[in-house]
């Protein structure tokens, strides 16, 4: 298994799910400005690639800090858990089948207007259930109960994607 990056540590943030995403940002930009590569455009090859490399990880490690997902998921690989294979075991049943249901909703969702009467409350509803899950996961990774922490984060995937789902929609009947 390859180390992964400290990405909370590259930008000296705690290592917490709840970050100040304005911290992240600034120090994200003077970071950027350290390490730009036309900063070292007159050194050799190496220099300039390694500058090149290092711009790079700043953008992904940013990207995934600035993700609430990608932030979770990057708090599991430093306790040493992926979040790339799933399991039966990291899925509960009850909430699998609620995920079916809100699709069922999203996907039955008259056009136009009454659609989106329709869709503003389940996005409300999957607010707050990120939310809640959300608490969970703090409270599963502050506990070092690593596997409800997986399990939690795979149920924020499916409300993610959910709620992106809503908005997709909403979109589009927007533009009707």
């Amino acid at each position: 298994m390859r180390s992964t990056q400290d990405f909370f540590s590259l930008f000296s943030l705690p290592h917490d799910f709840d970050i100040e995403l304005k911290t992240l940002n600034a120090r994200f930009r003077e970071l950027q400005v350290e390490s730009h590569p036309d900063r070292v455009a007159a050194e050799d090859e190496a220099t300039k690639l390694a500058a090149v490399q290092r711009s790079s990880l700043l953008n992904d490690a940013y990207a995934t800090l600035k993700s609430p997902l990608g932030r979770a998921a990057h708090l599991l690989a430093l306790a040493g858990v992926s979040v790339d294979e799933v399991s039966q075991a990291d899925l509960d049943r009850e909430v699998l089948f609620e995920q079916m249901q809100l699709r069922e909703a999203v996907a039955e969702a008259p056009e136009g207007d009454d659609g989106l009467a329709v869709l503003e409350p389940l996005k409300k509803e999957i607010a707050a259930r990120i939310h809640q899950r959300e608490q969970n996961f703090v409270q599963s990774l502050t506990a070092e109960d690593l596997g409800v922490a997986k399990r939690v984060f795979h149920e924020l995937q499916f409300l993610h994607k959910l709620f992106q789902e809503i908005e997709t929609s909403e979109e589009q009947r927007l533009a009707y």
